[in-house]
């Protein structure tokens, strides 16, 4: 049953704080500008547990542990990369960590394993049934709160993306294809809807490894072997048909993507060229996808993170971030993020800023409709050799940079109703569309656009760095585009908790030393007026040795 966690824990006179520590120890403690009670105020209590009211029982069962708890163990668990086991540790021995997630008292309890895990259980189940991850949906609410308090306004925006590589493994294509037999054969061999003969030779193809299989037999071997598990898996999927298992799911799925039927009723291995980098990279991350991105080979996911950048502020925050599989393209991010972002940030978006790999007519239309300056370094494909002007009446004009010379052009309609632009060069004639002009009007455009504006983009490679800071090698240790999702919003809230107590202390720090600079100001000023007031009022005008004794300075 859901039950809404208490916003002020009662302070026990036994085992709160108070009563543990005692000078320094208590006065470190207390300190609002600690790291652990802003993590309380910034994050603990800014969760709002209705969000999760739909993963328990409204009117049935024991009440759940505190939410509020539980989601703020994960931020922790994720902000130092630790295990399992050393965040229940923490939680359990660790005052500084007690008093973050809104445990004051050493007695408090902490949730059972069990609980933490179901939690999270229930956060995927929901995700999976209604296509809503509701820590996207926390974050979102948590964030819009931060900014409105600080007063970050989100006019400006900067994006960047990540890939990152599911915790499997490298599979080539006869491991693939062994391993997913195999796990579907342990879940079904009990059955008894498989022929003898079939059990039989699948218990001597499945006796080894996929990894052994590879490393002990020939090239020539595998195929043999590659080929005769098709032949048994055609064989094995009608007898199954019924099956609602994601095991069976899959193993259909990779013979689709690995082999095909002749007109003979031959399975027969598809070439490597026919298969997509959005085929199953693995029986145990079937969302992860295959991408070659400058030389980087991933099977996983993209990332893309969407924050301020604001003209003048300290500080900026992450809006949105969103998690697609490896296939996704930067361009696919931009509107959907943009929409995202507006949500959180409190002011209309009216500058973003992008490398090259965002841009597309798509997305340069959306951003004109949308009142949105779209800044990009640079844009993909090579420099051309035509530059397009247009002269006062509208005229295009068409200008060689290798001979000097403005080329001669007929403007043609093809078929399609499209116009196209007809140059004729040394072999051949050569045809311009909109879409080329275009383009080298936007390079023109970048070009031209200041230092200074392009420079606004730079920092979002520090965000992209802290976000996978505890993956150096570009692999989490998650499977699922869901729990990839909940892993990159956790660790963003805590990237925009670091960002905020720094900030506090800033601010915190110029309070000090103004104050201190107005008070000594402020004697200044009652010294000198102390002074003349003593000459006014003593006879015969004392010297100003006499007057020094005075003094209040």
């Amino acid at each position: 049953m859901f039950k809404k966690s208490s916003e002020s824990g009662q302070l026990n006179i036994f085992t709160s704080p108070k009563s543990l520590f005692s000078g320094n120890s208590l006065k470190m403690y207390e300190d609002q500008q600690a790291w652990h009670n802003q993590f309380r105020k910034q994050v603990t209590m800014r969760i709002d547990e209705n969000i999760f009211r739909p993963l328990y029982c409204q009117d049935n069962g024991t009440p759940n542990a505190s939410v509020r708890v539980l989601v703020a163990m994960m931020v922790l668990k994720e902000a130092e990369g630790l295990s399992d086991q050393k965040i229940f540790e923490n939680c359990h021995f660790n005052l500084l960590v007690r008093s973050a997630i809104g445990l004051p008292n050493a007695d408090d309890p902490v949730p059972t394993e069990s609980t933490y895990y179901l939690f999270r259980k229930r956060i995927l189940e929901y995700a999976k049934e209604n296509n809503e991850n509701l820590f996207e949906t926390a974050f979102a609410q948590i964030t819009k709160g931060q900014c409105a308090e600080f007063e970050v306004s989100g006019k400006r925006i900067r994006m960047d993306s990540k890939l990152l590589g599911s915790n499997i493994a490298w599979l080539s294509r006869y491991e693939l294809i062994h391993e997913t037999l195999r796990l579907f054969y342990n879940q079904v061999k009990q059955a008894g809807q498989l022929d003898k003969s079939i059990e039989d030779r699948l218990d001597e193809l499945l006796q080894l490894e996929g990894n052994k299989v590879v490393y002990t037999c020939s090239s020539e071997e595998v195929k043999t072997r590659l080929q005769e598990l098709g032949g048994l898996i055609y064989k094995i999927l009608p007898l199954f048909s019924s099956s609602t298992s994601d095991y069976y799911q899959t193993l259909q799925r990779v013979f689709n993507e690995q082999y095909r039927v002749d007109e003979k009723k031959v399975v027969v291995a598809r070439e490597k060229e026919e298969i997509s980098a959005k085929s199953v990279q693995s029986p145990h991350d079937t969302d992860c996808h295959y991408r070659n991105k400058d030389d980087q080979k991933v099977k996983g996911y993209s990332i893309n993170v969407t924050e301020s950048c604001d003209d003048d502020k300290p500080l900026n925050l992450i809006g949105h971030v969103d998690v697609r599989k490896a296939s996704t393209s930067d361009v696919d991010f931009l509107q959907d993020d943009i929409e995202k972002a507006q949500e959180v940030f409190p002011d209309k978006i009216e500058a973003a800023h992008a490398d090259g790999a965002y841009h597309s007519p798509d997305n340069q239309q959306y951003c004109k409709d949308n009142e949105i300056d779209l800044y990009l370094h640079a844009i993909q494909g090579a420099k051309s050799r035509y530059q397009f002007n247009f002269t006062e009446n509208g005229e295009l004009s068409i200008f060689d940079t290798i001979t000097n010379e403005i080329t001669e052009y007929k403007k043609v309609i093809c078929k399609n109703g499209i116009d196209k632009w007809r140059i004729k060069t040394e072999k051949a004639y050569r045809y311009f569309t909109q879409k080329d002009i275009d383009g080298y009007m936007l390079r023109k455009q970048i070009a031209e656009t200041p230092i200074e504006t392009l420079q606004f983009r730079n920092n979002v490679e520090a965000t992209i760095f802290q976000l996978g800071y505890h993956y150096p090698n570009a692999k989490s240790r998650y499977r699922g585009e869901i729990k990839h999702q909940m892993w990159a919003n956790i660790r963003c809230l805590w990237v925009n908790f670091v960002r905020i107590l720094r900030y506090i202390k800033q601010l915190c720090q110029r309070t000090v030393f103004f104050s201190k600079f107005s008070v000594k100001s402020l004697f200044s000023e009652l010294n000198f007026a102390f002074k003349s007031f003593l000459t006014a009022i003593l006879p015969n005008n004392p010297s100003s040795s006499e007057n020094t004794r005075f003094s209040i300075g």
